[in-house]
């Protein structure tokens, strides 16, 4: 195995945890109540300043990465990561648990900037190397309610954390020792992108913001308001939990093979031309969706999920062809922190807008809007046919 792919290799793994890591939480605290003698929602409240801290860490994370090294930051994500779910099962007053998933957060936020930057300089085929690494993130996703629910059913709150915190140490180690830094130096500078005029890049980046901030609020409302949307629309679902759960699942999948589809358009094509048409999904969907019920429903919320999760490769994908190696991490950094303070919002809106309104009619008409703007983005992207000419100079595949 090349470098280059076992570097990717360990990337997607990153991925996977990365996710896994910050949504353990959730599910583990539904057993700590004993332990701290608080409420649901008072223990779940100590999570806030990890939440800040995965989006806000971004840029810091980002800098370290370009100035010092981004193999060592990846070492210093895996082990971190692993040390801070260790404190956190070792917890035993509300304030260090509360410290200690922030400590976690912290370390989680390496990863997107740092990782997605080591990822598309090793890559072969671009597209289809960030479409792959788009579904390890969502598996971590997956396994997180699993893996924590299942740990904290027969074993304990505790060893929710401390497995995975000691298989995220193991990771570290095993991450540090075969990936030399000296190859990931010397793979970074054979990927060094064609200088591209300063004016399409502000060009871009500017469309970039866009995309990402009215994305990411779509992207978070969508998947966090998806359950409870299923069960105040579909007659067969409500009240069923288990069946409400296999739907939004299933779901989930098919949006994740969205980021395989559209990654092999983009190693084909200029990113304008992918991501006009799938922009187009969006606003129009989201619209039907505000009176959709049953079937219809469904149907909407598969095509609404494919949308955004496709949009997650043409963002990326975005930022690697239009940055160059030396400060592509700080760029992924920005990316990250306008999606992730952006989707902050969307939560509270969904909250806002059900409540006030007693459904989701008027929150899909505000979404509506919101997807409307990523179709203008993707309208004023540049379209440059000549973006796949400086590929084969920039990644050549992996061996």
């Amino acid at each position: 195995m090349s470098a280059s792919a076992r570097i990717v290799r360990f990337i997607n793994i990153a991925h996977a945890l990365d996710h896994l890591m910050v949504l353990i939480f959730p599910t583990a605290v539904l057993g700590m109540g004993r332990s701290f003698g608080d409420s649901y929602g008072g223990l779940l409240a100590l999570s806030v300043g990890g939440a800040i801290a995965f989006g806000a860490g971004s840029l810091p994370a980002g800098w370290l990465g370009d100035r010092w090294s981004q193999r060592n930051m990846m070492t210093v994500f895996f082990v971190g990561v692993g040390a801070a779910a260790l404190l956190i099962a070792a917890s035993t007053s509300p304030q260090m648990l509360a410290a200690s998933i922030t400590l976690l957060g912290c370390f989680a936020a390496i990863y997107h900037p740092v990782g997605t930057a080591m990822l598309v300089a090793n890559a072969g085929k671009l597209g289809r190397t960030i479409g792959v690494n788009g579904v390890w993130g969502n598996m971590g996703v997956a396994a997180a309610a699993i893996t924590a629910g299942t740990l904290t059913q027969y074993l304990g709150w505790r060893w929710a954390f401390v497995v995975p915190g000691l298989a995220a140490i193991g990771l570290g180690i095993l991450f540090h020792v075969m990936v030399p830094d000296q190859a990931v130096q010397k793979k970074a500078a054979s990927s060094a992108s064609v200088a591209l005029p300063r004016s399409v890049v502000v060009h871009a980046f500017s469309v970039l913001v866009l995309v990402a901030a009215s994305g990411s609020v779509v992207f978070q409302a969508v998947t966090n308001s998806m359950p409870k949307v299923f069960d105040e629309r579909m007659s067969l679902l409500a009240g069923s939990p288990f069946w409400i759960g296999v739907i939004v699942a299933a779901v989930y999948v098919i949006g994740a093979m969205a980021q395989l589809i559209v990654g092999h358009f983009v190693d084909r094509h200029p990113l304008r031309t992918v991501f006009l048409p799938l922009s187009l999904i969006q606003g129009p969907c989201l619209l039907l969706a505000a009176w959709a019920q049953d079937w219809a429903m469904l149907a909407l919320a598969v095509a609404v999920t494919f949308g955004i999760f496709g949009q997650v490769t043409i963002n990326d994908a975005m930022v690697a062809r239009y940055t160059d190696h030396a400060w592509r991490a700080r760029a992924y950094a920005f990316r990250y922190v306008v999606s992730f303070s952006a989707g902050a919002c969307a939560i509270p809106l969904v909250a806002l807008l059900h409540d006030r309104t007693g459904g989701f009619t008027v929150t899909f008409l505000v979404l509506a809007g919101f997807g409307s703007l990523v179709f203008a983005g993707a309208l004023l992207f540049p379209h440059r046919p000549e973006e796949l000419e400086t590929l084969p100079a920039r990644a050549q595949p992996a061996e």
